[in-house]
């Protein structure tokens, strides 16, 4: 296998009682001086498993370690060959920004589809992933507990009784759906941002105060299970403060178990709700056991004072959505939502797209993915293309909707700088003439949307 990739341990054992809760696993992997403890689940029909993701080239062995006698003290060992095209590892937040684990740049542009693994329409799950793969979107947000508001055919735990379910047995079926979406998201090099809870019920009763034992064991479960998967986030919450049932303290202990169970220290946020008229209620970002700050606003302008607050990258994942709903969230046009992705990333932060445009499919792709029907995503792309491209040296002012005749920017005394025009809606670069340095002076045509890059050509 290679590097980063997932190594799994299969064992038989006993089905009888209740496994999820009676049976522990987990392996111990060995490689030189450094031991690395993975924790094992239950996968229904007396299979137990243990994935692993290798972090490093060359021999490694394990040792399995359970309760149960039949599961403990199996070893074995596997060599790992180095990374293959295109696999760069898990990504990790670097200052206030994101690099991949061998050190390659990783910009978020992240997209939302909250329940597309959870209605079992395989078209439309295949459709999503191929509307993925034709787009500028490298990070999808996603929930494991359903969220519309009736029951899907599959639900994370056991049980028929329709006014709740069993919050002490899993349904391995839903889990090994989901996980192979993970892979299908991994192989098109998609970061998945696995949403653990929400404050709805989706139409499974009590899922959102399960209690604090039960959330444990689920987060254990959830996490052995996804873990090994090198692209996978870890979101505590969807609009964590719109659960009534749980204090910040609550939302703190999610987050230090997530932190202690994953091995692989995978990127872990949570994500606050917002009301009109409300300052968001932001979670406080500076706490050690988050990685980043996950944040809904519909205003991209804080984005700088966010970052001195805290300096941990800034991912607006919601910023509102490209759509025609009747709701606030969900109702912008192309225009806006690109005014405030392009002010966002100006600032130093990330950006996050949806789209809930209706009257192109039964639901819009927020919800169950499918198509894309918005003029969004190609002029994402291009913001994408000049953040990617822009050299070292080079820096963005975007003027927004303003339709001034100049701007006058400031620049360094001490070397020259290359000026272009970009006009963010029309998808042009325009070079200024000459080179500029100190106080300049740059004519603009008077039209709303445009931004400068500036490069740095000699010193």
């Amino acid at each position: 296998m290679e590097r980063w990739g997932v190594h799994e341990i299969e064992l038989s054992g006993p089905s009888g009682g209740n496994p999820f809760t009676e049976v522990r696993l987990s392996a111990r992997f060995s490689f030189r001086h450094r031991v690395v403890e993975a924790d094992g689940f239950y996968d229904g029909d007396g299979v137990y498993r243990v994935r692993f993701m290798p972090d490093a080239a060359g021999s490694w062995s394990y040792t399995t370690v359970s309760n149960v006698t039949e599961l403990d003290g199996h070893g074995g060992a596997f060599e790992v060959s180095p990374a293959s095209e295109g696999n760069h590892g898990p990504v990790r937040a670097a200052g206030t920004g994101f690099v991949y684990a061998d050190g390659t740049p990783y910009l978020p542009f992240g997209t939302t589809a909250y329940h597309w693994t959870h209605d079992l329409d395989e078209e439309r799950e295949q459709r999503t992933l191929r509307t993925l793969a034709g787009s500028p979107f490298n990070k999808l947000r996603m929930c494991v507990l359903p969220t519309g508001p009736m029951r899907p055919p599959l639900v994370p735990f056991a049980g028929t009784d329709p006014d709740g379910l069993d919050f002490t047995r899993y349904d391995p079926a839903f889990f090994r759906h989901l996980e192979s979406r993970v892979r299908d998201l991994r192989d098109l090099g998609v970061e998945a941002d696995v949403i653990l809870f929400h404050p709805y019920d989706g139409g499974v009763r009590g899922i959102e105060d399960m209690g604090r034992e039960a959330d444990h064991a689920y987060l254990r479960y959830v996490i052995a299970r996804l873990a090994a998967f090198r692209n996978v986030w870890w979101s505590a919450a969807n609009e964590y403060d719109f659960n009534k049932a749980k204090t910040v303290e609550d939302w703190d202990d999610i987050l230090r178990t997530i932190a202690r169970l994953d091995p692989y220290e995978h990127l872990r946020s949570i994500h606050n709700g917002t009301r009109m008229y409300e300052v968001a209620s932001l979670y406080d970002f500076t706490k050690p056991w988050v990685t980043h700050q996950s944040i809904q606003h519909w205003d991209a302008t804080p984005t700088d004072a966010w970052l001195r607050a805290c300096p941990k990258p800034v991912v607006i994942d919601e910023i509102s959505y490209e759509g025609d709903l009747g709701k606030r969230w969900g109702n912008v046009t192309a225009q806006e939502l690109m005014d405030r992705f392009w002010e966002g990333v100006a600032r130093g932060g990330y950006v996050g797209h949806g789209e809930s445009l209706m009257g192109h499919q039964p639901r819009a792709w927020i919800s169950n993915g499918g198509g894309l029907f918005g003029e969004s995503p190609e002029r994402i792309a291009f913001l994408r293309r000049v953040v990617e491209d822009g050299a070292a040296g080079s820096f963005l002012r975007y003027l927004g909707r303003r339709q001034q005749a100049h701007v006058t920017v400031e620049l360094p005394d001490d070397c020259a700088y290359r000026v272009e025009l970009i006009d963010t809606w029309a998808m042009t670069i325009t070079p200024v003439d000459g080179e500029h340095k100190g106080r300049a002076r740059v004519a603009l045509p008077g039209r709303p949307y445009l931004a400068l890059r500036m490069t740095r050509v000699s010193s």
